[in-house]
């Protein structure tokens, strides 16, 4: 990991080496934490931060499914966003805001337990690989099914249900690929261990609805919104297994690995980088970087 100089902790700025918390925090312990990936990317007018409302919305929505009142407004969030980015001096950067359950109490009964919220930023390139965003990844399916909707709730993004994706995670490093792809309980396409799923077949773009236990992802939702101005229409569906191994293009999103085609899933040639996945990661990279006017809304600039 790229170290900066400061992290954000309670409305504090603090030197990366001293944000520490204590050992018995609940949520080491349990995994009682919420957090979100965001990304700020150089532009003409300096950082800018990607759909930071939208992101700052869905901790505020996963900390309520968990019962965890966040000690800041969301206007207060954007603002210590945006100040660690600048005191760090950091023109493109990964973000971390994580609210957690903090020292002072232990057991399964969490309401007492303090809200602790903090702001890391570091420099951070491509998730998958430089090479992954032309080239693609090669998948398999993971013998770890995705969590049920029943079992915690499977739209928000909490500390403790990765566990799942890590599992799924080092299964498929240790058969030798790059990523994995995890069917739900009902057997069908779910998601990556940390990406939405989108499958191209005869010019139509497939995902997973969020009734197949996804993450409602942010840049799923920016690649739905280009899709329709590029005119290719997106079908929400459940995605059978054997459907990405006849599929015309695989592609994965989301903060860390953007855009990425996927070259095969268990050793299922799909092929190279389409020409919808192209299109639409060439949107996608403009609209991040303030060279689309059309995307313009999505940029937070740190400056302005």
């Amino acid at each position: 990991m790229q170290e900066a100089e400061k992290i954000w902790m309670n409305g504090e700025l603090v030197d990366w080496p001293e944000a520490t918390v204590h050992v018995l925090s609940h949520a080491l312990h349990y995994g009682t934490s919420v957090f979100e990936g965001i990304r700020a990317y150089e532009t003409d007018r300096g950082p800018a931060v990607f759909r930071l409302d939208d992101h700052l919305a869905r901790l505020e929505r996963s900390a309520q499914m968990y019962y965890m009142p966040l000690p800041y407004s969301r206007e207060q969030l954007r603002e210590a966003v945006h100040e660690v980015i600048r005191v760090n001096g950091l023109q493109s950067c990964y973000i971390r805001p994580i609210a957690f359950r903090g020292y002072g109490t232990m057991g399964l009964f969490p309401l007492e337990a303090t809200v602790d919220v903090a702001i890391a930023v570091w420099e951070w390139g491509a998730y998958l690989g430089e090479d992954s965003l032309t080239e693609g990844i090669g998948a398999k399916i993971s013998s770890w099914r995705r969590i049920g909707p029943n079992t915690v709730p499977a739209t928000a993004k909490a500390g403790g249900q990765y566990l799942n994706s890590i599992l799924a995670k080092i299964e498929s490093h240790k058969s030798g690929y790059q990523e994995a792809l995890l069917l739900n309980e009902a057997g069908f396409v779910a998601d990556g261990t940390g990406e939405n799923l989108f499958v191209v077949k005869d010019g139509k773009l497939f995902t997973p609805p969020v009734s197949a236990s996804i993450l409602m992802g942010i840049t799923r939702q920016t690649i739905i919104e280009l899709a329709d101005e590029e005119g290719i229409e997106v079908i929400e569906a459940e995605i059978p297994r054997a459907d990405l191994y006849i599929a015309d293009e695989v592609f994965v999103s989301g903060t860390a690995a953007e855009v990425c085609p996927v070259r095969s899933v268990d050793d299922h040639l799909i092929g190279p980088r389409g020409p919808i996945t192209t299109r639409l990661q060439e949107r996608f990279f403009n609209a991040i970087v303030g060279n689309d006017s059309r995307s313009e809304e999505w940029l937070d600039y740190v400056n302005q």
